[in-house]
């Protein structure tokens, strides 16, 4: 009966033993997962979350400064979203004397709300599919630069007329690797201020020991305020200017989760790459990852060791810190990852499946006979370019000198133009005179000076020598004797540009008549001479290599939705508004080993007694609270819930997304997956794959208990509750 019973479930709700995959365009819910979205215990109408009519659960989904998520939970226009993604901000109200990121940041009131300069949020007003216009003109057989000509030219003019006469802007984006595309008719607040944060002790508790680790504890959030001006829409910066009135915001839970729930995730993923072949699988696992790693490995090393030593340079380095430090772990999980389910075995199997299927199919023989092997002839040569790529991003450019002398590039080709004025000049000077007081800011000359010679070894022993031989890049590694750390010395002991004083003086010296002193200056002039040798050498084959693969890769996603009709493929990851769902799921990363996908405030206390972990230092405050059981009305059966996992597909971008119950109440926000699931980029394993939430009522014990800004609670909507 019990056999019989799990069958009928298969035959009627094929898709629930992979619903959990997917990122899904909202505007395609009713025709694409509107079953599987209530099979699975969702208690809303499509209309309700994606609507162009009403308000619906999409206009309180914002992309937070470009890059990550956030979620409006006011009706006075507060965004939630992590305490990493608005890092850069506190970091830049961040002093010696106001250190808001050791002390957290809480305003008491609207006045004390701080303004952040170039911090903007975008709402989603609408979505339409525009591939049938965007494609007009253009067949098979249309050559790849005259489609992407005719493409552009239809893409601008979609976008033009779109927004006519209207504050909105509009942007069309390509899906399935160019074979479908989308508008997205968009609104932009450019004045948004920092309301609340709290310390980094508890927003980044665990910091890299933990980063991609479950159980996590950290509180990973950080509160801003939309402001507009009095008509309700997007302003500069003013100060009558007034808290924006959303056309939805989400209610906030206090029920919290049980495993097995129904989880939403609404947000801005970056980017996927799930139906790559099997020969970019390839590149990523045995040349570009490797290559990121190692780079990345040598930087943050030497940078904790400065960070530990010293409280500026941690204030210095903290957010640059984070960022390198997030891929770092993430490229490292997803290559374990996906050698352990042998991903490039199963597309390499796919493709042969495919192959046998062209054999019956004249007319897909004839349409794609030739693809896989044109792929596999292309990326030969890409490859040996995408390595040189990454040694010149990863490596060249991870030596911070090397990003200063790169500041001055513009200035410098001012200097080869005709028609450039002495005026241009003095204009470009002064801009990059102010741009540099805020890099010197952040800088730390000991520590680039120890990362630089492990990084130009990198860099150089990585190019291949038939380039090489003879070249400036061999004769300037010659004149050390191939000693890179009495290169590096030399670049640093002579140079002007590993200070701020000096690099003044430098300015204050040259005109565009007279611009010998950068040019002999011995940092401008090794990246200048690699500069020189990534552009000529190798950008043109690799980027002219690269365009060929894009449009292969569209004929290879053509050629799957062919050849799996009755699949249904979600589109990668690009940056746009997607929404997934899941359940709350623990897992287990190895033999004999079960993750539950809760973890509570006792962890936190747990983890504070390794003292051999920095970031394990637990605030005192929070101690005493955790101590005394101090929880209000966040605890659950006696314990304070920190975080828990479920099984949504997300990826980078997704940081800071609403995480919503089956009634799209407010239950976390996003910030993290674990380790064994980050290969979830390029294939999804149902097994292991899980983000990682902070649980709201967490949030709102921070809030309100730990930081006393319980009048922030007070503009929400709490909803359920023990």
């Amino acid at each position: 009966m019990r056999i019989f019973k799990i069958l009928t479930i298969v035959l009627l709700f094929p898709f629930i033993a992979i619903a959990d995959e997917g990122m899904w365009l909202p505007n395609l819910l009713k025709i694409m997962n509107e079953k599987e979205l209530m099979a699975n215990g969702c208690k809303l109408s499509v209309e309700e979350i994606y609507s162009i009519n009403k308000g619906s659960l999409k206009d309180a989904v914002v992309q937070f400064g470009g890059g990550c998520t956030g979620e409006v939970i006011s009706g006075q226009g507060l965004v939630l979203t992590n305490h990493h993604c608005g890092f850069s901000q506190i970091q830049a109200h961040s002093s010696l004397e106001h250190n808001y990121i050791r002390d957290g940041f809480w305003a008491k009131n609207n006045a004390e709300e701080l303004t952040n300069q170039w911090l903007t949020v975008t709402f989603i007003k609408r979505i339409d599919d525009v591939t049938k216009r965007v494609l007009e003109g253009i067949s098979d057989t249309t050559r790849a630069t005259l489609r992407n000509e005719l493409i552009q030219a239809n893409m601008l003019k979609i976008e033009t007329e779109a927004v006519a006469g209207t504050h909105y802007q509009a942007k069309v984006k390509p899906f399935y690797y160019g074979n479908e595309y989308y508008l997205f008719t968009t609104e932009t607040f450019r004045d948004i201020r920092l309301v609340g944060a709290p310390p980094e002790s508890v927003g980044n508790f665990g910091g890299d020991e933990d980063n991609w680790v479950w159980p996590r504890h950290t509180g990973d959030f950080s509160i801003f305020r939309i402001y507009a001006g009095k008509d309700n829409k997007p302003s500069d910066y003013s100060a009558d200017n007034v808290p924006y009135k959303p056309q939805y915001f989400f209610p906030v839970s206090l029920k919290g989760v049980k495993e097995n729930d129904f989880t939403m995730v609404f947000g801005f993923p970056g980017r996927t790459q799930e139906y790559i072949s099997s020969f970019a699988v390839n590149q990523v696992l045995k040349l570009v990852n490797p290559t990121r790693i190692e780079a990345r490995k040598k930087r943050l090393e030497i940078w904790e060791s400065h960070m530990h030593r010293d409280e500026l340079t941690k204030i210095k380095y903290a957010s640059k810190y984070n960022r390198l430090s997030n891929y770092y772990k993430k490229w490292t999980g997803e290559s374990k990852g996906l050698e352990r389910i042998n991903i490039l075995e199963k597309k390499q199997k796919f493709e042969q499946k495919f192959t046998e299927w062209l054999k019956s199919n004249p007319e897909a023989e004839k349409k794609y006979g030739k693809l896989l092997g044109d792929l596999k002839t292309e990326f030969e040569v890409n490859d040996k370019y995408a390595l040189m790529n990454e040694l010149f991003t990863e490596a060249a450019s991870g030596i911070e000198l090397f990003t200063c002398a790169n500041y001055f590039l513009p200035l410098f080709e001012i200097t080869q133009s005709a028609k450039a004025t002495e005026q241009d000049f003095n204009t470009e000077k002064e801009r990059l005179r102010y741009g540099l007081k805020g890099w010197f800011k952040n800088y730390e000359v000991s520590a680039d000076k120890e990362i630089a010679p492990k990084l130009l070894k990198t860099y150089f022993s990585g190019l291949p020598k038939e380039l090489t031989s003879g070249d400036e890049l061999e004769k300037m590694v010659a004149r050390h004797n191939g000693d890179f750390k009495t290169f590096a010395n030399y670049l640093f002991e002579k140079s002007a540009l590993t200070n701020e004083q000096a690099t003044n003086q430098l300015l204050n010296n040259i005109s565009k008549e007279n611009f010998d002193q950068l040019t002999n200056d011995p940092a401008f002039s090794a990246w200048m001479y690699i500069l020189s040798f990534n552009v000529q050498s190798v950008q043109d084959i690799y980027q002219r290599s690269t365009n060929r693969i894009a449009e292969l890769n569209r004929q290879w996603m053509q050629a799957q939705r062919e050849f799996e009709k009755n699949k249904k493929f979600y589109p990668d990851a690009n940056s746009t508004l997607r929404l997934s769902f899941g359940k709350v799921k623990g897992y287990s990363p190895r033999n004999a080993v079960y993750y539950e996908p809760f973890s509570t405030a006792e962890g936190i206390l747990e983890k504070g007694k390794d003292t051999s972990v920095y970031e394990y230092k637990v605030n005192p405050r929070l101690t005493e609270l955790i101590q005394k059981k101090d929880f209000g009305q966040y605890a659950s059966n006696g314990k304070l819930p920190v975080a828990f996992c479920a099984s949504n597909h997300t990826t980078g971008g997704n940081s800071g997304s609403p995480v919503l119950n089956a009634y799209g109440q407010l239950i976390g926000t996003n910030f993290d997956r674990n380790w064994d699931g980050t290969m979830s980029d390029i294939s999804y394993d149902p097994d292991r794959v899980r983000n990682i939430v902070v649980d709201i009522r967490y949030t709102l014990f921070i809030i309100d208990k730990f930081a006393g800004a319980s009048h922030l609670l007070k503009e929400m909507k709490l909803v359920g509750g023990e």
